[in-house]
């Protein structure tokens, strides 16, 4: 009988220990996390969408606090951008490029430790009073205008690879337009109609103009 009741004492106590090195270490975890420092700062991130042709990258993003420009970045190939650092608060974003309307964002709440998502709510439209128009006509090499014909428009990218951007179909008088970004970049036209054979024409984009091109297609080969 004594022995009994030694034994379960013996748990008890045990059990107490257990609980009460319990609660010490779970004191001491909850002490470390606060003495440990807390963020004070927010970030704001987000995605520019653009029309098709233009170039979502190269964006300039500048952060306001009220009139005060307190921090900036630059969208990258996808149009992502983030903006680190900023205390918490109010804030207003504004974008530009040259060749798109400028956009901006008002009332962004930033709270410390805090990344505030815009997604890719911001779209870009190109402005029409800065673009390179490309105007172009299409022939048979009789001279006379080939009337729906498909225009395939593509950028040519630095590596050399091909990035699709649109497609025209020529009027009745041979004619097709693109509009495009002002921003240096070179592109390829791919012109196809039935019974010609295909052919293709480089032009190089420096500037808000006009680029002019005519194409001959030549009869397919029987």
């Amino acid at each position: 009988m004594h022995r009994r009741n030694f034994f379960l004492a013996l748990l008890a106590l045990s059990l107490l220990l257990f609980v009460i090195g319990g609660a010490a270490a779970a004191a001491a975890q909850k002490k470390q996390q606060k003495n440990q420092p807390q963020p004070t700062t927010g970030s704001i991130s987000g995605r520019v969408r653009v029309d098709s042709g233009a170039s979502a990258s190269g964006v300039s993003v500048k952060v306001r606090r009220g009139d005060e420009e307190v921090a900036q970045a630059t969208t990258n190939a996808k149009g992502d951008f983030e903006v680190q650092g900023l205390a918490p608060g109010s804030y207003g974003l504004t974008f530009r490029k040259a060749g798109l309307q400028v956009g901006k964002v008002e009332d962004v709440s930033v709270r410390a430790g805090k990344t505030v998502s815009l997604k890719d709510r911001l779209f870009l439209p190109i402005d029409e009073g800065a673009l390179a128009l490309l105007r172009g006509s299409v022939f048979k090499v009789d001279g006379k205008s080939l009337p729906g014909a498909r225009v395939e428009l593509a950028r040519v990218e630095p590596d050399g690879s091909l990035k699709k951007l649109d497609s025209r179909i020529t009027d009745i008088t041979g004619q097709f337009k693109f509009k495009l970004p002002p921003e240096r970049a070179r592109y390829r036209m791919t012109v196809k109609a039935d019974d010609a054979q295909t052919a293709t024409e480089d032009v190089e984009v420096d500037g808000p103009a006009i680029y002019r091109v005519a194409v001959t297609l030549n009869p397919a080969a029987k």
